[in-house]
């Protein structure tokens, strides 16, 4: 995103931003300067209110965290800036080839006018020198036209090459968009989409679905006692595991953090449970070991909260219900799935 601010004010949240770094042993990269510059200016109060709550909440603000904060707040203008340079190839591919096909048309018109007199000399008493004057301008016109048919084929060729790859492009910057960095599973910003995308669905036909909130156990243990690097291995071994598990039409995402998101479609309660159940088993059957040292570093556990969709229910309440569920199963010992209780069969306003 732009900032604009005076030199002094700028120099002074420039500052601010990098003590904010040191202070916490953060790395010393654009991300993190730009997350913090943000913060410190108070220009997107979404980053202030996430920041705010981490600090009140006394948690550890780590590199991976703090990326996780700018690629949901901020990267919309890597994203878009993209997106733009995209497009601006498509509008100049667009004008290369308008400009191609406009000077074969001038040319087309030039040489229907020569086939048009040499076909009034043949067909009147024009002299030999006439005639022979006219064929020879069919055969220059001729050579012209296939001059430019030429150019034209040559042109369009390397326009649908160049748009194939920019279709390739913008589907990359897509893909990019939805998909979390670390683990490659749908971050945030798919998961928002699709779960009002399938709520809408499920209620068209007559069906219902299912969300599962996980988080890891313990999460914060690993972090401190072995490094980030290990805590991002576990959360990418929670994510394979996920995705693995995950079939048909289901979708899993990061939620946030250590949180993971599970949209099951046409799963009532039950069979959410029996698939909630069946992931946790195999991450906490799985260990976990350190790639640099090879040693091994115990099993982690996952503990789940499921909530089945009410129709006409807001989906912020549903994901409420979801994770209260899962704070339940925390509360109860961890390694466990629980049910939210339904807030009863009356229709809830939108």
């Amino acid at each position: 995103m732009q900032h604009s601010h005076l030199i002094e004010k700028a120099s002074k949240l420039a500052a601010q931003a990098m003590e904010k770094i040191q202070a916490e042993k953060l790395a010393p990269i654009p991300e993190n300067f730009e997350l913090w510059y943000v913060y410190f200016s108070g220009e997107n109060p979404e980053i202030t209110r996430a920041i705010d709550i981490l600090i009140a909440a006394q948690q550890q603000i780590n590199d991976e965290r703090c990326m996780e904060l700018h690629q949901r707040f901020l990267s919309d203008s890597t994203e878009n800036e993209r997106v733009k340079q995209a497009g601006d190839r498509v509008q100049s591919t667009i004008k290369e080839v308008n400009s191609i096909v406009s000077n074969v048309k001038d040319a087309t018109s030039k040489y229907n006018s020569t086939l048009s007199d040499v076909s009034e000399k043949l067909e009147s008493n024009a002299s030999p020198a006439e005639i022979q004057k006219a064929v020879r301008a069919m055969r220059e016109g001729t050579q012209d036209m296939m001059q430019k048919n030429v150019l034209l084929e040559e042109q369009l060729s390397r326009s649908s090459q160049a748009i194939k790859e920019m279709q390739r492009d913008l589907e990359q910057v897509r893909k990019e968009a939805l998909t979390d960095s670390l683990t490659n599973l749908a971050n945030r910003k798919a998961f928002d989409a699709e779960i009002r995308r399938v709520a809408k669905e499920m209620e068209d036909i007559g069906q219902t679905f299912s969300l599962v909130m996980m988080d890891i156990d313990y999460f914060k243990s690993f972090n401190d006692n072995y490094g980030h690097q290990v805590g991002d291995q576990v959360l990418r071994l929670v994510a394979r595991t996920l995705i693995e598990g995950v079939k048909g039409r289901d979708m899993a995402s990061r939620f946030g953090g250590e949180e993971f998101a599970l949209i099951l479609p046409e799963t009532n309660t039950q069979g959410a449970l029996k698939v909630a159940d069946s992931l946790r088993r195999a991450v906490a059957g799985k260990e976990v070991i350190n790639r640099n040292t090879g040693d091994k570093l115990g099993r982690i556990t996952l503990s789940g909260g499921v909530a089945q969709y009410l129709p006409g229910e807001d989906i912020d309440d549903l994901i409420e219900r979801a994770d209260a569920a899962l704070y339940t199963a925390k509360h109860n010992g961890r390694n466990q799935i629980a049910a939210a209780p339904a807030p009863g069969a009356k229709k809830i306003a939108k």
